[in-house]
């Protein structure tokens, strides 16, 4: 790996540096996409039965604002009410609204980040290949032109540095796409999720005793 490095000369370090970053950033995007963490499955149906008779403890709302992002949505539609008791459905679903865009943005961070390596990856191979063709062109050009004979080992490095930087920078920005669109799609899903649930919990909520 260290004499690949080598032989693709400087231009492959921003590609390594991008590497490095993209794998950090879908190690945490993994962790912080878990069900668990966003959505449980059963936690609107658990919301639902703790306040079918009204507005529960405030331990019991913070335990479930702390639970995943779904329940900090949905305790936020409890402390509304406990609040405002009078409040209107207009006001309780904005309220919630506000919560959920908050929740889309923390499920969103660091995607742009990845998009961004997927597509500069490719251009910052493209720039190694760039190089690579000028050391070429150099060697030749030293030795009184093409075909004048040129430095055999300048013209390998530079064939070298061209192809290892075209292949690294593909390497990198493929997979960084794949799982880009990966997190897109999840993200959206439980976005989706999430706006069902609160719709279903608005409802509940306003069918309370007050």
């Amino acid at each position: 790996m260290l004499s690949i490095i080598q032989a693709a000369g400087w231009p492959i370090w921003p590609l390594l540096a991008c590497s490095i970053l993209a794998l950090a950033l879908i190690f945490e995007r993994f962790m912080a996409l878990k069900t668990a963490r966003v959505a449980p499955p059963k936690l609107l149906d658990e919301a639902l039965s703790v306040s079918s008779r009204g507005v529960p403890a405030a331990e019991t709302v913070n335990q479930l604002a702390q639970s995943s992002v779904m329940g900090e949505v949905l305790a936020t539609g409890l402390r509304t009410v406990a609040a405002h008791p009078q409040a209107s459905e207009a006001e309780l679903r904005a309220a919630m609204e506000g919560a959920g865009r908050a929740a889309a943005q923390r499920l969103e961070k660091y995607l742009n980040a990845l998009a961004t390596i997927a597509s500069a990856a490719p251009l910052l191979g493209l720039l190694g290949t760039v190089v690579g063709m000028i050391e070429i062109f150099g060697s030749q050009g030293g030795a009184g032109g093409v075909g004048g004979g040129g430095n055999p080992a300048q013209l390998a490095h530079g064939i070298s540095v061209a192809l290892y930087n075209t292949a690294f920078g593909l390497i990198v920005a493929i997979p960084a796409l794949i799982f880009w669109r990966y997190f897109r799609s999840r993200v959206d899903g439980y976005l989706l999720h999430l706006e069902l649930a609160a719709e279903q919990f608005v409802r509940h909520l306003m069918r309370l005793p007050r």
